[in-house]
């Protein structure tokens, strides 16, 4: 053979070897995609499993306090509150991805149930200056408190008329925060204001009202698992989704929160106004809890960690196309972590103290970096992610 026949063959062997090589790396690219949707899955479902464990942990305490009013009672609510907002403030990353948090079939999903926020607090009970204002108070309008009523009242007349949810049980545990940032000081309410008898009108109507509260948390949380468990429908339909849909629901929420609602709504706002009643948990001074945990569930999604352990996840996709720009990604995600982690406790504190707000303006521009750069990822894979 001469030399530009053997020329020729090599040339040509090396043609059908590459793409022999093209075929192969796509379907190992498609079958990590699979992998990656499927751990998606298993993460929702475990990460909304906590939550409802401890919200039911949050109902046993809240019963028993409601069931013989004390303070070591109404200590122990605060408590099981504040873990199971542990839980809860994770799943934030699952919203914005078309997911049945935001909407179930054609109806609107529970969210607006159970996390709504800010909360105009007289739209439910006294407030420092009107001791008639709120439902709990309005035996005329509203002479039995159930669940319908309240869930029927949450949004109505305005967002800020939170009737249900989180917030609401936070309010009602707490009180208004009334005193200074400085102090770095929660809420006051006494734990009399349910007991027969005691301080505030009304004390059957407000364990009752916190009772229904609790038993809402559940109900809505419970959707939320019957959705996603193994043989969910909304599972089942989201593991049924093309690849890249799936793909760019999953990486829209996470830029989404980090941007928009995370550096924006959530931190910016209240920043900019320097008003704590625009913080997320104003009563309880929780706020710095619910921003490092929402970052949490934004950086699980990412890297897929359930329990500590990394699962196939969005970055190996994206360091399988490009692994400069998934060291970028990594490196927005870990100074996100930093400076959101940097700012200081408690939040309405890190937003009126002028030697604290210069950290919180950093954490939201990472937070913001850190969106774009999702986003970026999402073009290198080829998909559509959406930052607002």
């Amino acid at each position: 053979m001469n030399k530009l026949l053997l020329f020729l063959s090599i040339a040509l062997f090396a043609g059908f070897a590459s793409c022999g090589d093209d075929d192969s790396s796509s379907s190992n690219n498609d079958q990590l995609k699979q992998d990656v949707m499927a751990d998606y899955a298993n993460l929702v479902y475990n990460n909304y499993l906590a939550a409802f464990n401890d919200a039911q942990s949050m109902k046993a305490a809240i019963s028993d306090f409601t069931g013989n009013p004390s303070q070591a009672g109404f200590d122990a609510a605060k408590a099981a509150w504040l873990q199971a907002r542990e839980t809860y403030g994770i799943t934030e990353a699952f919203r914005f991805a078309e997911g049945p948090i935001d909407i179930i079939g054609s109806e609107e999903g529970p969210e607006g149930l159970l996390n709504s926020w800010p909360m105009d607090e007289n739209f439910v009970d006294y407030v420092d200056g009107a001791p008639d204002a709120g439902i709990i108070n309005d035996l005329v309008n509203y002479p039995t408190i159930d669940k319908a009523l309240l869930v029927s009242l949450n949004g109505e007349g305005g967002e800020e008329n939170v009737s249900v949810g989180y917030h609401a049980i936070e309010f009602l545990l707490w009180g208004q925060d009334l005193t200074p940032p400085s102090a770095k000081m929660p809420g006051m309410r006494p734990y009399t204001d349910f007991q027969d008898g005691g301080t505030a009108a009304n004390q059957d109507r407000r364990r009752a009202y916190l009772d229904i509260c609790a038993d809402l948390i559940l109900d809505h949380l419970q959707l939320l698992l019957d959705e996603w468990e193994p043989n969910g429908p909304y599972r089942a339909t989201f593991l049924g989704l093309a690849a890249d849909d799936a793909l760019s629901n999953m990486m829209t929420a996470i830029a989404t929160l980090s941007k928009s609602e995370l550096a924006g709504e959530r931190v910016f706002t209240a920043y900019d106004n320097r008003d704590q009643e625009d913080e997320h948990s104003c009563f309880a001074d929780n706020t710095h809890r619910d921003l490092r945990l929402n970052f949490d569930g934004i950086k699980n999604v990412y890297l897929s960690i359930l329990n500590g352990v990394e699962n196939n996840s969005i970055h190996d996709l994206v360091a399988t196309e490009n692994a400069d720009l998934a060291a970028e990604v990594r490196a927005a995600l870990d100074d996100a972590e930093t400076k959101v982690n940097a700012t200081a406790i408690p939040f309405d504190f890190a937003i009126s103290d002028d030697a604290e707000r210069p950290a919180v303006l950093e954490a939201v521009t990472a937070l913001r970096t850190l969106g774009d750069k999702i986003a970026e990822a999402g073009d290198a894979l080829g998909i559509q992610v959406d930052t607002e």
